[in-house]
């Protein structure tokens, strides 16, 4: 069997076996391209377990793509509080926007990419999904899946191109939304990159490769390690937090922080230098956040004082929040988020 008719031989097992396998999840009651696009975007560097609660609370809360246009940044943020990567909700709202504007999602995956924060995977989903068109959606799991199927060890970046290509003309009228979410299935369920259950696999006749020998591992840069000093700034019944800007959750809430290591005397030093006149001062606690390049080991100090923080220059970008305000209505990543044990 060449490899075009070993493409061509996929979809039948794979649709049947999906039909048979597949898992109840939220996002797949119906195809509506909202839900659809929705679900598509969270699951970007989450896991189905880690969404699928997120989604439900999202979708109640703002059902329709209008919806999501209209939304105050601060409530989507903090919808999307703990999911992580919050530039996906910023971007989604921006697409929002312009969908709502032209009256309706684009149906083509040429056009879906034109949108803010939707790449060639992203599209290829919705296009066929939602509107049942013969548009592949290729990330890493799908990459995994057939790379082992058809043996083949060039790097990722090369067989995501070439299976883009390749899956076009295979995709089988009427069902193409289903194969599209076959092939993401069998790589959840079946084809793990550790361990794969390949006895299962409906296409275990047609795999090359039968084991996790593929597909060629790369090896990760090493992650960058910043030490930061973070200033839990407590007032009566509240506290100050400001906005990130550029860089590592840009635009996002925040504890005043500063990038290096102080200890107690050179965190007291530095508020005093920075015109803090009256304030207690006591070590908090420490953690380690980590992100996909990149290490912060945090340092944190409570610091209670009476005094308007804004009026100061070097804190004037800070707002003082209710403890209740924060919880409830404030997104504070969870890169900071740690910090809240220790504000009474």
């Amino acid at each position: 069997m060449d490899r075009n008719e070993k493409f061509a031989a996929l979809p039948a097992p794979l649709l049947a076996w999906y039909d048979q396998n597949k898992r109840d999840l939220p996002w797949r009651e119906n195809t509506d391209p909202y839900r659809v696009w929705v679900s598509e975007i969270m699951l970007q560097q989450t896991r189905v377990e880690a969404a699928r609660d997120y989604y439900i609370r999202f979708l109640r809360e703002l059902p329709t793509v209008e919806a999501l246009a209209a939304c105050p940044e601060e409530k989507l943020l903090k919808l999307w509080e703990g999911l992580g990567y919050y530039s996906r909700a910023k971007n989604m709202q921006r697409a929002a926007k312009e969908i709502a504007a032209r009256g309706g999602f684009p149906e083509r995956a040429e056009e879906l990419r034109k949108l803010p924060g939707v790449g060639e995977y992203t599209a290829g989903a919705i296009s066929s999904i939602a509107f049942g068109n013969p548009a592949p959606a290729v990330d890493g799991n799908v990459v995994r899946v057939l790379s082992r199927i058809m043996g083949d060890g060039e790097a990722q970046d090369i067989l995501r191109k070439r299976y883009f290509a390749e899956l076009a003309p295979i995709y089988p009228a009427g069902r193409c939304g289903d194969f599209t979410q076959s092939l993401m299935e069998l790589g959840a369920l079946l084809c793990l990159p550790a361990s794969p259950r390949c006895l299962l696999c409906p296409v275990y006749a047609l795999c090359a490769t039968k084991s996790d020998a593929l597909p060629a591992k790369r090896d990760k840069p090493a992650r960058k390690e910043t030490e930061m000093t973070v200033f839990l700034f407590r007032g009566d019944n509240g506290l100050w937090l400001g906005k990130r800007g550029s860089g590592v959750l840009a635009g996002m809430t925040e504890f005043y922080n500063r990038e290096q290591k102080m200890s107690a005397a050179e965190a007291h030093t530095f508020l005093q230098g920075a015109g803090l006149q009256h304030f207690c001062l006591q070590r908090a606690g420490a953690h380690k956040h980590i992100f996909t390049h990149l290490v912060w080991h945090m340092t944190a100090y409570t610091v209670d004082t009476q005094q308007a923080l804004s009026s100061l220059p070097a804190f004037a970008e800070l707002k003082f929040y209710t403890k209740k305000e924060a919880e409830e209505s404030v997104s504070l990543p969870s890169a900071f988020r740690w910090c809240m044990q220790w504000i009474k």
